[in-house]
């Protein structure tokens, strides 16, 4: 017998003006882990949909434990033995763990006993649930461990994971590597979608690379280095960030006693947060998702206001401006979630420039836009952050997720803001682009902005971040020098040992 499982044989997949898979072939083993790496926009999404049956390839074909597999929708593949886990979960609030699963089965057994067997599999694979907890109560990793559970009660040969730790604490992702390694054991075979490269090296056996629609190589991991696999995606070289060091400025931003209830019924109430940050700084803020990220970007950027006093600029209460004034005063943000909130979907690259930029690049004329200048400023935008575009006509919604992610960052780097938050700059963004975008964010703390960079990839904060404090239930720990901290302690603090890390360092 073969130990292929899934091959792949010259998969083509063409959208107008695009192919978004030339000619990919490659063998899935059974019980193997297998990378698939590649920059935004090297078709990694459309070769994963086509596995799962959410699209048809234009030419190619699939053996699946040798015989033919061309699932026309994910019943079909589940029901062949592939499973995925997204990076964006799908998932009901208002329901429980139970509920949920429910929904994601082709036939449910009555509630009580698939109950039953949530525990049994989540105890089983180190990732215990409580079938009752409503999901809006869950962390993300647990929203995660649903999500994975669902997955396995289906018993796949196949399971595929898009960015399956980008939610989780160092020890989450500790407890989701056994799982995995679990899994491989018992032979299930696992397809593994990360732009963590040290992850990929530490638990794959093999990698297949894509760049520009086509497979380029495939290696073992464990025999690359990071930077050659990055190399690899890319095509080139590229430098690593490197901060431009200078004296600390004015403090430019200060949150005082900062506290607001939640915004929903599921949302994190901001609980008396204080901290500051200098002219030249990067603060970063580190937590698992779902801790108050972006109740707490609305506090700042003005979409939520405050009582008086609990946020400055320059000295100035600007606790209870909106977003224009504070955008005027010199405070720019960039929010996480790309599509509705940091751009409008259904409007072009140019319009959505002129959404955030018209006042500070001067894009009116007598109060009505100048579009010359707006389409300048967005061609701008597109050149110097690489986003991969037809056209800045095009509309946001049409640009890759990693490529509207450039140039929702760099649409507000350009307009030199003294103080600029972000939200996950570098979400969903390959390794050459998420360098070039923490490059653009120390050269603009090299001028004298003051930066904020709320994140879940702990790398990238130790990259770039002069302090580090992490966010726990909508509280936020004292801020440390990045020097006086290793990775055990920075989980810890996510986790909501503030009191206890910070007497563990100072001792």
């Amino acid at each position: 017998m073969s130990d292929i499982l899934l091959g792949i044989r010259g998969l083509t997949k063409a959208y107008p003006g695009v192919v978004a898979n030339d000619d990919v072939s490659f063998d899935i083993r059974k019980g193997e882990i297998h990378a698939l790496l590649g920059e935004n926009g090297a078709g990694k999404s459309t070769l994963v949909k086509m596995i799962y049956g959410l699209v048809s390839p234009d030419k190619g074909g699939m053996d699946l434990d040798g015989a033919s597999f061309a699932p026309s929708k994910p019943s079909e593949a589940r029901q062949s033995g592939v499973a995925m886990v997204f990076q964006h979960f799908s998932l009901f609030d208002a329901l429980d763990v139970a509920e949920n699963v429910a929904l994601g089965m082709e036939n449910p057994p009555p509630m009580r006993d698939l109950s039953k067997r949530i525990r049994e599999v989540s105890e089983l694979y180190g990732l215990p649930l409580d079938p009752s907890r409503t999901v809006g109560t869950l962390s993300a990793g647990e929203r995660q461990r649903v999500e994975i559970i669902r997955c396995l009660l289906q018993n796949p040969r196949l399971l595929i994971m898009d960015e399956p730790t980008s939610v989780l604490t160092p020890q989450e992702v500790d407890i989701l590597f056994e799982t995995l390694l679990k899994l491989k054991a018992e032979g299930t075979s696992i397809l593994y979608i990360s732009h963590k490269l040290e992850e990929i090296r530490a638990i794959c056996d093999h990698a297949t690379i894509l760049r520009l629609g086509k497979k380029v190589a495939t290696c073992t991991p464990s025999e690359t280095s990071a930077r050659e696999l990055a190399e690899l995606m890319v095509g080139s070289s590229f430098a690593s960030p490197v901060a431009r060091k200078s004296a600390l400025g004015d403090v430019l931003l200060q949150a005082k006693g900062l506290s607001l209830p939640a915004p929903g019924a599921f949302g994190t109430p901001l609980r008396d947060i204080s901290f500051e940050v200098r002219a030249g700084e990067v603060l970063g803020i580190g937590g698992v998702a779902g801790n108050g990220q972006d109740e707490l970007l609305a506090a700042l950027s003005g979409e939520r206001t405050s009582a008086p006093g609990t946020v400055q600029l320059r000295g100035q209460d600007i606790s209870q401006s909106g977003p224009i004034a504070r955008r005027e005063a010199g405070l720019l943000s960039a929010p996480e979630e790309r599509l509705g909130h940091a751009a409008a979907p259904d409007m072009s690259l140019i319009e959505n420039g002129v959404l955030t930029a018209a006042r500070r690049r001067n894009l009116l004329n007598g109060g009505m836009i100048n579009w010359a200048k707006a389409r300048a400023f967005s061609e701008e935008v597109i050149e110097r952050f690489d986003v991969r575009t037809p056209s800045p006509r095009t509309a946001a919604r049409a640009l890759s997720g990693g490529n509207l992610q450039k140039y929702v960052v760099g649409r507000e780097i350009l307009q030199d803001p003294d103080v600029l938050i972000v939200n996950q700059p570098t979400w969903g963004v390959d390794a050459a682009a998420a360098a070039a975008i923490r490059q653009a964010l120390l050269d603009l703390a090299g001028k004298d902005a003051a930066i904020i960079v709320i994140s879940q990839d702990l790398d990238e904060l130790l990259e770039i971040s002069d302090r580090f404090c992490a966010l726990n239930e909508g509280r936020l720990s004292a801020a440390r020098a990045v020097t006086e901290l290793d990775m055990e302690q920075i989980g810890l603090m996510m986790g909501g040992a503030h009191d206890m890390e910070v007497a563990h360092v100072d001792a």
